[in-house]
């Protein structure tokens, strides 16, 4: 029990690494969160125009869930792993640090699914890859990939802890998007790259 109490709160700590932010202010771009949606995810970074660091930003985001879920697997055991790789998602999306106010949660999600199970995980990515494609909506994209995960564990790899762990992921993933999903029902959320419209027409005055 204890060890499973130690896993939660170094996974949580990691997870609490707000990439976003620290990337943006080392570049000289300032706050990531007085830009665009607020949040201090890699889509969100993407709006400020670079690219690259919106890439740093996805790759920081997706490993310190994959390496909060191997180090605690790979040291303790596979139950600590999980429990590790779900407190740093719950600690993306609400890190002391920034008085509990971070990201969505899908990055760092995404790389904790891949190191709990690589397949549940790459179906995941794989749907909200075709789905950006599709659509070009990340909030849409990560929505339906949340839903592909546990359905994979369960359905494709036979996986009860990981489809366990995908089901808790969604559930609070989806909560986090509320504002996203009242704004995809009246079709008003921006596309993967565009600001929100009411932040482009301000602009454009």
């Amino acid at each position: 029990m204890m060890s499973l109490q130690i896993a939660t709160l170094c996974g949580y700590l990691l997870g609490s690494i707000p990439f976003g932010l620290v990337l943006t202010r080392i570049a000289g771009l300032g706050d990531i969160r007085k830009i665009g949606s607020g949040n201090i995810g890699a889509t969100n970074v993407l709006r400020t125009g670079n690219k690259f660091l919106a890439l740093l930003t996805l790759i920081g985001d997706v490993g310190k869930g994959a390496a909060a879920v191997l180090l605690f697997t790979h040291y303790v055991s596979a139950e600590a792993g999980i429990f590790a790789g779900g407190a740093a998602v719950v600690g993306h999306m609400l890190p002391v640090w920034l008085r509990f106010k971070g990201g969505k949660g899908v990055a760092t999600t995404l790389g904790t699914l891949i190191a709990v199970n690589w397949i549940m995980g790459l179906v995941a990515a794989a749907t909200w890859l075709v789905m950006a494609l599709i659509f070009r909506i990340s909030s849409l994209s990560a929505l339906i990939a949340m839903i592909a995960a546990p359905i994979a564990a369960f359905v494709i790899t036979n996986d009860p802890g990981a489809g366990w762990l995908a089901i808790f992921l969604a559930v609070i993933v989806w909560a986090a998007h509320h504002a996203n999903i009242r704004r995809l029902i009246k079709g008003e959320e921006p596309k993967i790259g565009q600001k929100k419209k009411d932040e482009v027409a301000a602009n454009d005055a």
